[in-house]
């Protein structure tokens, strides 16, 4: 499936738009000036992004007590995948805020009508397939390695997972290809998203620009992705809450470590 969109829903972006290498200081500014828009407008953004952990407790409902059980982490864990799209009101926040202005939570909604948002939208529905294809692979791993054996409570579920040889292979494995997923996922969205926001274009085009800038920086980059992470499975304890801060204090973050990697037009 092609990202781009038609020519009367968005322009381009230049043919290479200029990418900088980020250090590990850009990467500290970046966490300081998030977590100094979310302490300005604190109200704002945790009433954008209450359903986020309110979705996550309902996954969370359902798979305990249900036939999904054995996907429970997977879901939790995959559900991060889709932050950055949660995040997008928070880029408008900070993209205003850096303009001197004093924005408020109907500010945020704007992101929905900004020049890339046919981009933006074509692009969720690429992580939206990600996100898919990661809890098919996580199923096909817990069916071939379980075989028969269905927990029926999270004790079962815990006893399979780390008292058992093949459930010590789903763990790793399980992990190890979660964490391929998330690399894809993290490269084509971190600054793909905040540049469409910004500037408009394509998501063809916004992607090759992301992918430019985690190659600029591998390391870097590494090292924020992990952050995110990190952050994000903190802030899922416990059930969800904690995304509530955590999410937005990351949204804003990644607005200015985008404005570190890709100079101002």
């Amino acid at each position: 499936m092609s990202l781009s969109m038609p020519s009367s829903l968005a322009g381009r972006l230049p043919a290479a738009v200029p990418v900088r290498a980020v250090t590990v200081d850009d990467i500290r500014a970046a966490l300081r000036a998030g977590l100094a828009d979310f302490m300005a407008m604190p109200t704002h953004v945790i009433f954008l992004v209450v359903i986020y952990p309110v979705i996550g407790m309902i996954i969370a409902r359902l798979t305990v007590d249900g036939d999904l059980l054995p996907l429970a982490y997977p879901l939790s864990a995959g559900f991060a995948l889709l932050g950055p799209f949660a995040a997008l009101g928070t880029y408008e926040l900070s993209r205003r805020r850096e303009r001197g202005e004093a924005p408020t939570w109907h500010d945020a909604l704007d992101a929905l009508r900004r020049p890339g948002a046919p981009a933006i939208a074509a692009l969720a529905l690429v992580q939206l397939g990600i996100f898919v294809a990661w809890i098919a692979t996580a199923q096909l791993l817990f069916t071939a390695l379980a075989g028969d054996q269905h927990p029926q409570s999270v004790g079962d579920l815990l006893r399979f997972a780390f008292g058992t040889p093949a459930g010590w292979t789903l763990v790793v494995l399980g992990n190890g290809l979660g964490a391929l997923f998330a690399a894809l996922a993290f490269a084509l969205a971190v600054v793909s998203l905040p540049l469409l926001l910004d500037r408009g274009g394509t998501a063809t085009d916004a992607v090759r620009t992301s992918l430019r800038a985690v190659r600029a920086s591998p390391g870097p980059m590494a090292l924020w992705g992990f952050i995110v992470a990190a952050v994000l499975f903190v802030g899922c304890l416990p059930v969800f809450v904690g995304l509530a801060v955590a999410l937005p204090v990351l949204g804003h973050a990644t607005w200015h470590l985008y404005r570190r990697a890709v100079p101002a037009a």
